[in-house]
C-alpha cells in the first residue's frame, strides 16, 4: 500500500514493468538510473539504463529511402547488473534467478521519496523447496553527483548451501528503449575497454561515436562472507563471480558502489582514472546512505509542496522526479530541460518548450538551477542566430528540439505506428519556443531580482528573440496589421492548410500574442539598461533607435484572428470542417492520437477543427485575465470575460488531449474560472504518468513538464502565487479537492519563505535575514508586508480584511 512518502508495487506484472522502471528511476540531476531489476537485461519487458545530463551523440540511419541524422541522449553502461543462482552439491547449477523465473513467489518494489532510495524484495521457491529471499536497496547519491550504490542481501530460509553471484559492469548497450525508433541506428558507445585492478575494482572505458565524449565507470564490489573472486572481462563487460556459502541466519551481502565520470566534467581529467579514484575512496554503504538521506532532507525542505490525501502524495512523487532531473547539481552543468527527464529515450532526450512548465516552480524554489537552465539557452544564442539566418530572418530563432549544440534537432520524418508509414514532420515550424524562452527569462527576473543576469544574458536573450519576431512579421495593407506566416502552433496537428503544397499556417493566435508580448518586454528591459549597455546591444543586434520604434509598432499591430465571436486558433481555422466526434469515439474509444487515426484512414487533421492540446488557451496559462486583457487592448482588440469564456468553451469541445500538457492547461484555466469540470482535467494531469494515460509512453520516460506543471498548478494556479515587481501576488481560487497547501519559496534574495494556504487564510513566515520585509499583494490590490523573522496570517475574503500575527 502506498504511504504518503512511499510509492509501492506489490506484485510483478511484466506488462507494466517499463512503467515501474520509469517511475522508480533514481537520479541526482547529473545522472539517473532507471528502476530496473538488477537481475535483468534489456528485452521486451525490461530496460535497465543509465543516462547522463547533456550526453548526446549523433548517428545516421537510412529510413524510407532517405538518410536521416538523429542526435540522441546516450544510454550508458549498466552498473547495476547482478546475477545469482543456487549451486546444488550434486547437480548442475540452477538457473540464474530473475523476476521472470517460475520460482518467483513474492515481489515488491518500494520507492522511498523521503530518502531517495529504491528497495526491491523478491522471494523464490525452487523445485527442491528452497526459499531464497532477496532485498536490493539502491541509491543515486544526491550529495555526491558522481556516485551510486546498490546493496543486495540474500537470505536462505530453512536450508544451507552455496550461491553463485556475478557482479557485472555491462557496456554492451544500445539505445533501443522506444519501439518506433528501432529502425534507426542506436549503437552510440564505441572503443570499449574493461579491466579489474589490483584492489578488485572493475572499470569500463568507452566513448560516444560522433561527439567523442569519453566515459569512465568504476564499480567496487564488496561481498560478505569474503570469497575468492573469478574475473571475466570482454571488450565491453567486466564480470566478477563469487561462490558463497549461505545458511539460515547468515545472509550473503553484496554491495556495488559505482562512480561515473566523463570528459564533460570540470576540471577535465581522465574519466577512467577519476572514476576509479572516486569509488576507491567512497564511504561504505551505511555512510553513503546516511549522507544521501541528509542531502534529500535539505532538498525537500526547499522544494516540497504539501497537500492532503492522494493529491499530496502524487505531488510529492512529481516533485521527486523533477528534483532528480533538475537538482541543485544541475546549476553546475550545461544542460537544458529534457522533456522526458533522465528516465528514458522518448523524444531522444531533447529539450523542447517544456521548461515553460518547469521553470515557474524552480524560480520560486531553486533559482540557481533556473538560472543555469536559462544559461543553457544563452550559450546556444549563436546557434539560434544562425538558425534565424538560415530561415532568412534576423535575431535568434530557437529550435523546437534542442540537444547538445542548440541547432534544430527535430526529426524530418516520423513513424505512424498505426499505419506503419514514415511521414514528413514539420514540427520544426513551432517558432513559439522563442517566446517561451523570453517568458521564462522575464519570470526569473521578477522572482529573483537578479539584475546581473537580466542586464547581461537576459537582455541578450530577450532582445534577440524580439529582433526575430519583429523581422519575421510582415505588413498586410489589406488588414492594416502585421502577420506571422508559415508556422505551427502548440496544437501540432495543423501543419498546413488543406490541400496546400507548402507547410505552415498563418497567424497562430498564441504565437502572435506571445510575440507581441516578447517584443514589448524586450523594449521595457532595454529602457532600464545603462546607456553604454544599450549602445553595446544595439551594435551587436545591428539595429538603431529608428528600428526600435518599428518594433514598438509591430508589438501593437500584430494580427489576432477571430471567428464566430471567439479567438481563432489561426487564420482560417473557422473555415475548417467540423469532425464527427461521436463517430470517432465510438469507433476507436481512445482518440487522443487523432492525427495517427486520421492518417491511417488516408485523412488528415489539417481538414478539421480539432486540436491535439491547448493552443489558444495557452494564453490563459501564461497570463492572468487582467494581463491578457491588457495585452489584447495594446494590440487594439477587446477581450472581456465573456469573449474569453466563449473561447475556452469553443476549444474544450474540439480538443482530444493527445499531450499530457493539455489536461494540465485546461484544468488550470477551468480552476481559475471556477469551471465545473476543472478537477476532471486536474486529476488527469496528476494521474497522467502514474496510470500511463497516453498508453505505453511513460515507460519511455516520464513527462517532466506535466509533472512540474502540477506543482505549479497548486502554487500559481490555486494559491495564485506569482512574483511581481511590486511584491508576491496572491490571488487564490477555490478548488475543493485541493483546499489547503504549504510550501517554501525564494523571492528577491529571501530564502525559506514559508507559505501556508488554508480556506480563506494565508500564512507567511519570513526567516530572519538581512533583507528587508517581503511585500505582498493580496486580492483586491491590498498591500501588506511581512518583516524578516515574522509570521503573519491574513484573511483573504474582502469582508475579513484584518490580519493577525501568529
Amino acid at each position: 500500500m502506498n504511504g504518503s512518502w512511499r510509492w509501492e508495487y506489490q506484485r510483478y506484472d511484466p506488462k507494466s514493468e517499463r512503467l515501474v522502471e520509469s517511475l522508480c528511476a533514481l537520479g541526482n540531476g547529473r545522472f539517473a538510473t532507471r528502476g530496473s531489476a538488477p537481475e535483468t537485461t534489456a528485452d521486451d519487458i525490461h530496460y535497465p539504463a543509465t543516462y547522463l545530463a547533456g550526453c548526446y551523440d549523433r548517428l545516421t540511419s537510412t529510413v524510407a529511402g532517405r538518410t536521416v541524422s538523429n542526435e540522441d541522449m546516450v544510454r550508458l553502461p549498466d552498473w547495476t547488473a547482478l546475477r545469482y543462482r543456487c549451486l546444488p552439491d550434486d547437480a548442475p547449477p540452477g538457473d540464474w534467478l530473475t523476476p521472470d523465473h517460475p520460482a518467483l513467489r513474492h515481489y515488491r518494489v518500494s520507492l522511498d521519496l523521503r530518502t531517495g532510495t529504491l528497495t526491491r524484495r523478491l522471494l523464490f521457491l525452487d523445485a527442491e523447496g528452497r526459499r531464497l529471499g532477496v532485498t536490493h536497496t539502491r541509491l543515486v547519491h544526491m550529495g555526491d553527483p558522481y556516485l551510486a550504490a546498490q546493496r543486495t542481501v540474500l537470505r536462505a530460509y530453512g536450508w544451507s548451501g552455496r550461491l553463485e553471484v556475478a557482479s557485472v559492469l555491462d557496456g554492451d548497450v544500445v539505445n533501443a528503449g522506444v519501439d518506433r525508433y528501432r529502425a534507426l541506428a542506436g549503437r552510440h558507445l564505441v572503443a570499449h575497454r574493461t579491466g579489474v585492478n589490483a584492489e578488485g575494482i572493475s572499470w569500463l572505458s568507452s566513448a560516444t561515436s560522433a561527439s567523442r565524449i569519453r566515459i569512465g565507470i568504476a564499480v567496487r564490489t564488496c561481498v560478505r562472507p569474503v570469497a575468492v573472486v573469478d574475473v571475466t572481462c570482454t571488450a565491453a563487460t567486466a564480470q566478477q563471480s563469487y561462490v558463497l556459502p549461505i545458511r539460515r541466519g547468515q545472509p550473503v551481502v553484496v554491495v556495488k558502489t559505482a562512480a561515473l565520470c566523463t570528459s564533460l566534467d570540470r576540471p577535465r581529467a581522465d574519466p577512467v582514472r577519476s572514476s576509479i579514484e572516486h569509488v576507491t575512496y567512497a564511504a561504505a554503504f551505511p555512510a553513503l546512505l546516511a549522507s544521501h538521506r541528509a542531502a534529500w532532507q535539505r532538498i525537500w525542505a526547499e522544494g516540497g509542496v504539501r497537500a492532503a490525501g492522494d493529491t499530496g502524495r502524487i505531488l510529492r512523487l512529481h516533485a521527486f522526479h523533477v528534483l532528480q532531473t533538475l537538482s541543485p547539481h544541475t546549476a553546475e552543468l550545461d544542460t537544458g530541460v529534457p522533456a522526458r527527464g533522465l528516465h528514458g529515450e522518448a523524444y531522444r532526450g531533447h529539450v523542447f518548450w517544456d521548461e515553460l512548465f518547469v521553470l515557474p516552480y524552480l524560480d520560486l524554489h531553486f533559482p540557481e538551477t533556473a538560472r543555469a537552465l536559462l544559461m543553457y539557452r544563452h550559450r546556444r544564442l549563436p546557434a539560434a542566430r544562425e538558425e534565424a539566418r538560415r530561415a532568412g530572418a534576423a535575431g535568434a530563432m530557437f529550435p523546437w528540439q534542442s540537444g547538445s549544440s542548440g541547432t534544430e534537432e527535430t526529426q524530418r520524418l516520423h513513424l505512424n505506428p498505426r499505419s506503419g508509414r514514415w511521414l514528413p514532420d514539420h514540427s520544426h515550424l513551432q517558432r513559439h519556443v522563442g517566446s517561451a524562452v523570453a517568458w521564462n527569462v522575464w519570470q526569473y527576473g521578477l522572482a529573483t531580482g537578479d539584475t546581473g543576469f537580466m542586464h547581461g544574458p537576459g537582455a541578450e536573450l530577450l532582445l534577440n528573440i524580439a529582433h526575430f519576431w519583429a523581422d519575421t512579421a510582415v505588413w498586410d495593407a489589406r488588414l492594416g496589421r502585421y502577420r506571422i506566416r508559415g508556422v505551427v502552433g502548440p496544437d501540432e496537428y495543423h501543419d498546413a492548410y488543406p490541400d496546400a503544397t507548402t507547410p505552415g499556417i498563418d497567424d497562430n493566435a498564441y504565437t502572435n500574442v506571445t510575440a507581441a508580448w516578447a517584443i514589448a518586454r524586450a523594449l521595457d528591459l532595454y529602457g532600464e539598461l545603462p546607456a553604454a549597455r544599450r549602445a553595446e546591444l544595439l551594435a551587436r543586434l545591428g539595429v538603431d533607435a529608428e528600428r526600435l520604434q518599428c518594433w514598438e509598432e509591430i508589438s501593437r499591430r500584430l494580427y489576432v484572428p477571430h471567428h464566430r465571436d471567439v479567438i481563432s486558433q489561426f487564420h482560417g481555422y473557422g473555415d475548417l470542417a467540423e469532425l464527427d466526434w461521436d463517430t470517432y469515439r465510438g469507433r476507436y474509444h481512445d482518440i487522443r492520437r487523432l492525427d495517427r487515426i486520421l492518417e491511417a484512414e488516408g485523412d488528415t487533421p489539417n481538414r478539421y477543427q480539432v486540436s491535439k492540446q491547448a493552443d489558444t488557451l495557452m494564453l490563459g496559462f501564461l497570463f492572468r485575465p487582467e494581463e491578457l486583457a491588457r495585452l489584447f487592448r495594446r494590440l487594439g482588440y477587446p477581450l472581456d470575460e465573456e469573449l474569453w469564456a466563449r473561447t475556452v468553451a469553443y476549444y474544450l469541445r474540439r480538443t482530444c488531449h493527445g499531450s499530457t500538457l493539455s489536461s494540465l492547461v485546461h484544468g488550470w484555466i477551468l480552476a481559475r474560472q471556477q469551471g465545473a469540470d476543472a478537477w476532471e482535467y486536474c486529476r488527469e494531469a496528476l494521474l497522467g504518468d502514474i496510470t500511463d494515460v497516453q498508453g505505453g509512453t511513460t515507460g519511455e520516460g516520464i513527462h517532466l513538464g506535466a509533472m512540474a506543471g502540477t506543482l505549479d498548478l497548486v502554487e500559481r494556479g490555486v494559491v495564485g502565487l506569482e512574483a511581481g515587481a511590486d511584491g508576491l501576488h496572491v490571488d487564490p481560487v477555490q478548488l475543493s479537492e485541493i483546499p489547503a497547501s504549504a510550501f517554501t519559496v525564494c523571492y528577491l534574495g529571501h530564502r525559506d519563505i514559508r507559505i501556508h494556504f488554508r480556506p480563506g487564510r494565508l500564512g507567511v513566515r519570513v526567516p530572519t535575514s538581512l533583507h528587508g520585509p517581503v511585500p505582498l499583494v493580496l486580492p483586491g490590490g491590498r498591500r501588506e508586508h511581512v518583516a524578516a523573522g515574522q509570521e503573519r496570517w491574513f484573511r483573504l475574503s474582502a469582508a475579513q480584511a484584518a490580519t493577525s500575527p501568529r
